[in-house]
């Protein structure tokens, strides 16, 4: 395969300084309030981000060694491959999030609904389109089986450091 290399974008800056305790979804996360830290070279990429009310974030598990390749993720008791899952025990440690956008100065994004830890690499940075980006007619594979989990309640634990 070929090799990719990615450069960080800023570095993401939430009060998560350890990934027991933390939520486990954006929608767990109301009221997490972060900020990200944009390359300066960067800065004019930003421009009317702010007509936007949520952003994606793509980032790097930064604290995350190794991959397994059957897991058993937070909302579930039973384990999954982990391309069925969101766990960041992954091939390329590569996590994705929708945070809410609370407005930006200078070269600092600030952010709600943050899930990731403190110092964590961007990658990348998306407008969320609802139009585009929702998909109400989706299936959820596995996590239909219990449409009713309170994923908003569920936090981290240790079982992927």
């Amino acid at each position: 395969m070929e090799k990719i290399e990615i450069e960080a974008i800023g570095v993401i800056h939430t009060p998560f300084d350890d990934v027991k305790g933390m939520p486990i979804q954006p929608m767990g996360a109301q009221g997490a309030k972060g900020w990200i830290e944009l390359r300066e070279d960067l800065i004019a990429g930003l421009r009317d981000i702010e007509g936007f009310s949520h952003l994606t974030l793509i980032y790097r598990f930064h604290k995350i060694s190794g991959y397994m390749l059957e897991v058993t993720p937070f909302m579930d008791v039973v384990s999954h491959g982990i391309f069925a899952t969101r766990s960041p025990k992954r091939p390329n440690a590569i996590g994705i999030s929708t945070v809410r956008l609370i407005g930006v100065e200078g070269n600092k994004v600030f952010i709600d609904q943050v899930d990731m830890l403190d110092g964590t690499p961007l990658i990348d940075i998306k407008p969320f389109y609802p139009r585009y980006d929702n998909r109400f007619e989706a299936k959820a594979g596995w996590l239909e089986k219990n449409p009713d989990l309170p994923v908003e309640e569920l936090i981290s634990d240790e079982r992927f450091k």
